[in-house]
């Protein structure tokens, strides 16, 4: 499948604001079953610096830094991707999750795809004996790992509630865990919570997921959206699998990546600091549009 995707951030600012360094992490990547044919970013006002760099994960990350005075701050992001994931059936054979827990812990490789970068806490996911607890209820002794994977995932789809005015980005896991309530991302931290508690390496993925209209309705314009998953590494064998807790999915055709990290920290589309206005508003507005 090939997608064209736009991503546009707009910012609006209650005073003028006189500086703005943002960084921006949204390329769709290469590699984990999807490849970039096109990409480029419009930024309004212009900017009187960009960079970029890949940063330790592989993530593009441009620098930017604008220096004339304005209210509105709009970045245009536009990519085409070609996705091909082949993804196991949830009961397919896998190694026990023991023995996948002791794979990652001797592994010798410190590299960005190395497991082991991925079994300790980070700064948006501690490890929490409650969390560490509810996970452990989906790993019996010996059981494959894939599939007990998936059960947690369906689990938390199931006793967790969606609510996009629940939480914010600095609402800790604890506090997510213990309303069981919040959204993509906090679905995300709390699964890789779980699974790190257990000594399994989980990564935060973050993307786009295409959205399909019910029958007979056409497909608004902005309606799909900026999603978060988990990444399990399952062995040597099956490598990297995604698990999407918020819709019960196995990751597949309809998620493309934009960036893979510990947390969201590592992986924020966009962040910055700006002198001058207390207050903004923000909005995102995402298309993500089969083209074969």
């Amino acid at each position: 499948m090939i997608y064209d995707i736009r991503h546009v951030t707009t910012y609006s600012y209650e005073s003028p604001v006189s500086y703005a360094r943002c960084s921006l992490r949204l390329e769709p990547r290469s590699g984990d079953g999807q490849e970039l044919i096109s990409h480029r970013v419009e930024v309004r006002p212009k900017p009187v610096e960009r960079t970029t760099r890949r940063d330790f994960f592989g993530t593009l990350t441009e620098s930017i830094v604008i220096e004339a005075a304005h209210r509105h701050l709009r970045i245009d992001s536009t990519s085409r991707v070609a996705v091909a994931r082949s993804v196991p059936g949830r009961a397919a054979d896998s190694p026990a999750w023991e023995s996948v827990r002791d794979a990652a812990f001797a592994a010798t490789s410190l590299g960005p795809s190395s497991p082991v970068g991925y079994v300790f806490a980070s700064a948006l996911v501690p490890v929490l004996s409650p969390v560490t607890a509810y996970a452990a209820m989906s790993f019996p002794v010996g059981q494959g790992v894939l599939a007990s994977a998936a059960e947690l995932m369906h689990r938390i789809r199931t006793e967790f509630r969606y609510e996009p005015k629940a939480t914010v980005i600095s609402t800790p896991l604890h506090e997510v865990f213990a309303k069981r309530h919040g959204v993509c991302q906090d679905f995300a931290h709390v699964m890789i919570a779980g699974l790190r508690g257990l000594g399994l390496p989980a990564a935060y993925v973050s993307g786009y997921l295409r959205t399909i209209p019910p029958p007979g309705q056409p497909h608004l314009q902005g309606a799909d959206a900026t999603h978060a998953w988990v990444s399990l590494w399952c062995g040597e064998a099956l490598g990297w699998i995604g698990f999407d807790p918020t819709n019960d999915l196995l990751v597949a055709n309809d998620h493309i990546i934009l960036g893979i990290g510990r947390d969201f920290a590592d992986v924020s589309p966009v962040d910055g600091i700006i002198v001058g206005s207390p207050k903004q508003r923000l909005g995102v507005a995402v298309d993500v549009v089969p083209v074969a």
